[in-house]
């Protein structure tokens, strides 16, 4: 079976560092999925709006690596123990399909891409391919009930950010919330040291920060 994007998506995260670990945890962020031409039929989209959410499945283009182990350390598990990889939502895959529940906001008409759908929550990198899109129905695929594992443990787990000496003013209000909210996130690698100074792009700005216990300081912004 041969497998081909149907669409690309449009977001605010130009590299895969700071990128939220999940759909959803960054709901302010807005991206356009954008069909390629030969899906842009108004039919293909018929009835869509009537659903509040969809499911996205995407190709993780950035991971792709030949040399896959079956194992993977979790970020949220501190990089210390190992998980298969059927057992994690980690990239390195064997086939690199990820999947991601959006929040729609509605569909909008483009003079160059046609109908695109304005989404929220996604946690895609800019221009990643999509495979496929299905509509999120509540009663079969929601299950309050559920365990799961590791991922319980840290679900509520957020950082404060802080800014030193008003550097978050060269950002616009949309641009400081989705900022804040990635980096609530905690965007750090497995291996988390406090008091470390990591570097992440957003915005076409380079934004420096370190944590210590669970607050997250921003130091510098600059172009």
């Amino acid at each position: 079976m041969e497998i081909k994007p149907i669409a690309y998506i449009k977001t605010d995260f130009k590299t895969k560092f700071g990128i939220p670990r999940q759909s959803g945890r960054v709901k302010s962020c807005i991206g356009t999925v954008v069909f390629e031409k030969e899906y842009r039929s108004p039919d293909y989209i018929k009835g869509i709006s009537e659903f509040s959410h969809l499911w996205l499945l995407f190709d993780f283009s950035e991971a792709h690596k030949e040399d896959l182990s079956p194992t993977v350390r979790p970020p949220r598990l501190g990089g210390n123990k190992k998980v298969g990889v059927f057992a994690s939502r980690s990239p390195f895959r064997p086939n690199f399909i990820g999947i991601s529940s959006v929040a729609l906001i509605g569909t909008e008409c483009s003079k160059e891409y046609g109908t695109v759908l304005k989404v929220t929550g996604a946690d895609l990198l800019d221009g990643t391919p999509i495979y496929d899109i299905k509509p999120y129905v509540s009663y079969t695929d929601s299950h309050p009930d559920a365990v799961c594992s590791y991922a319980d443990i840290h679900k509520d787990y957020k950082l404060k950010v802080v800014f030193l000496n008003g550097c978050e003013n060269c950002l616009g209000d949309y641009e400081l919330k989705i900022l804040t909210e990635c980096l609530a996130d905690d965007p750090r690698p497995s291996y988390q040291e406090d008091g470390k100074t990591y570097g992440m792009e957003m915005f076409g700005k380079d934004i420096s920060f370190s944590v210590k216990g669970d607050t997250l300081t921003v130091s510098e912004i600059k172009h």
